[in-house]
């Protein structure tokens, strides 16, 4: 019991220090087909290796413009079918061993890292863009959005190595294969895809929304008149 109340006594410090954390805007690439392609490329390519995205299939692919031949040709690395999940061979008892935690299935990450202080499509965008060298941790790698984190920087030979200064701000010490303008549109790419892989159907969802407020507002229209032509005899 004396655990678990000085525990809560460090929730609102918590809450406060999460709160403090500044978060880059991320690109909108909601309805940009060719950017989500592009992500899903670089997520396959990157992240598919320790983390998958169990509650997403292959074929889903297909709304962001790629058909079942383009699938299966370019992206289907983890499974034998177009219908089948994203999901990998790395155990979690094993990411444990490996990383100190086990990779989340990054599915809706996306949603699940919104809060008060930006969208979880920002976080995200921060994030990857914030990966640091420190000798002192296991990886060789540390982050300023996630301190202490287990994950390595996979994208780093892109990026480049990045250096805390005593200001505690990241500095580029050796550039990679991308410039920092052509890392951030690749990131906010892929930060797209991890967006679109929360909700696939939100798109749809949208354009739908539209037709039904349409809808409801020629029926009060139609409801209004008609609630003139009954009254209108009704002193």
């Amino acid at each position: 019991m004396r655990k678990f109340l000085t525990a809560l006594l460090f929730v609102p410090i918590v809450a406060f220090a999460n709160a403090e954390l500044h978060l880059d805007k991320a690109p909108d690439r909601s309805g940009d087909k060719a950017a989500l392609q592009r992500g899903a490329k670089t997520f396959v390519n990157y992240c598919l290796n320790c983390h998958s995205a169990s509650y997403m299939r292959y074929n889903r692919l297909s709304d962001i413009g790629l058909s079942d031949a383009q699938i299966k040709d370019n992206l289907l690395f983890t499974a034998e079918k177009v219908g089948e999940p994203m999901k990998v061979a790395l155990q979690r008892a094993d990411g444990r061993v490996f990383f100190g935690a086990a990779p989340p299935d990054l599915t809706v990450i996306a949603r699940a890292r919104g809060s008060e202080s930006g969208s979880g499509a920002d976080w995200l965008y921060t994030y990857l863009r914030s990966f640091y060298r420190d000798s002192e941790r296991p990886t060789g790698w540390n982050n300023t959005v996630f301190p202490n984190v287990g994950m390595p920087h996979v994208l780093w030979e892109l990026q480049g190595d990045q250096t805390l200064s005593e200001h505690h701000a990241l500095e580029l010490a050796n550039p990679g294969k991308l410039s920092a303008k052509e890392y951030d549109a690749m990131v906010g790419d892929l930060v797209g895809y991890l967006n679109y892989m929360g909700e696939p159907g939100a798109e749809a969802r949208k354009r739908l929304g539209v037709f039904v407020l349409l809808g409801l507002f020629l029926l009060f229209i139609l409801t209004y008149a008609l609630k003139r032509e009954y009254w209108k005899d009704v002193h």
